[in-house]
C-alpha cells in the first residue's frame, strides 16, 4: 500500500524521525533489507569504483546510503522532496558516524543545478510514488526521465527497483535515453499457478 505523494509521506517520517529519537530506531525501511543486499552485491560483483558518484533518489530515511558507506563507497549524496526524511537520514548518519554521505532536501522532478554529473542513479520506489500520483502521472513519469538525463553522466549506470511495473513497462518507460544492461534476481511469487515477480530491478545504463 503506497501512500500520495503529499504530506502523509511527510507524516510517515515525522512518525520515524520521533521514534528514532525516542529508541534509535531507523523505523521501517521501505522494500526491506534484501533490495539493499541485492543493489550492493551487483555493485561489488560488477567491480563499481568505490570512489563512483552515487545518488540516492528519495533516500528516505538514508539507510541504503549507510550500507553502501559500509561496504565502501566514499561519494554518496542522498535526496528527498520531504524535509522530515532528511532531518531522520541525517540523524541516522550522524549515529552511524558517516559524515562523507550528503544529503540535501530536493525536488527530483525539478532538480537543482548543482545535482548533475553522478555515475550511478539508485531508486527503490521513488519512480513507484511518483508514477501513483493521481495528478498527472504521465507527466511526471516523463518530467523523472528528463531529470535523469540531466543529473546522470553519459554511460552512467541506474539501478531501479520497483513493485508497481514490470521488466517490459519499465523498458518502455525508460526507452528514451537508457538501455537495459541487466536484471537483478528479485523473490518470486505464484498466483493462480503462474509465476511472476512482485518486485522487478533493472540496471539500465544512459546512452
Amino acid at each position: 500500500s503506497f501512500l500520495p505523494l503529499d504530506s502523509s509521506w511527510d507524516a510517515a517520517y515525522e512518525r520515524e524521525l520521533q521514534t528514532f529519537q525516542d529508541i534509535g530506531d531507523t523505523g521501517e525501511i521501505w522494500f526491506g533489507e534484501e533490495s539493499m543486499v541485492r543493489i550492493i552485491r551487483w555493485l561489488e560483483k560488477h567491480k563499481i569504483p568505490l570512489d563512483s558518484s552515487v545518488l540516492d533518489i528519495g533516500t528516505g530515511n538514508g539507510v541504503l546510503l549507510v550500507e553502501l558507506a559500509k561496504s565502501g563507497y566514499m561519494n554518496l549524496t542522498g535526496i528527498d522532496y520531504s524535509p522530515s526524511a532528511i532531518q531522520l537520514s541525517e540523524k541516522v548518519r550522524d549515529k552511524e558516524g558517516m559524515s562523507n554521505i550528503k544529503l540535501k532536501v530536493e525536488d527530483f522532478l525539478a532538480p537543482s543545478a548543482e545535482l548533475s554529473g553522478f555515475d550511478i542513479c539508485i531508486d527503490k520506489g521513488t519512480f513507484d510514488a511518483i508514477s501513483l500520483d493521481p495528478s498527472d502521472a504521465v507527466g511526471k513519469r516523463k518530467l523523472y526521465v528528463g531529470s535523469l538525463c540531466r543529473v546522470l553522466k553519459p554511460e552512467g549506470l541506474f539501478l531501479i527497483t520497483s513493485c508497481n511495473w514490470t521488466k517490459e513497462e519499465l523498458l518502455n518507460e525508460f526507452r528514451e535515453g537508457f538501455e537495459i544492461l541487466d536484471e537483478l534476481p528479485t523473490p518470486k511469487f505464484c498466483f493462480g499457478g503462474r509465476i511472476g515477480n512482485s518486485v522487478t530491478a533493472l540496471v539500465f545504463q544512459r546512452k
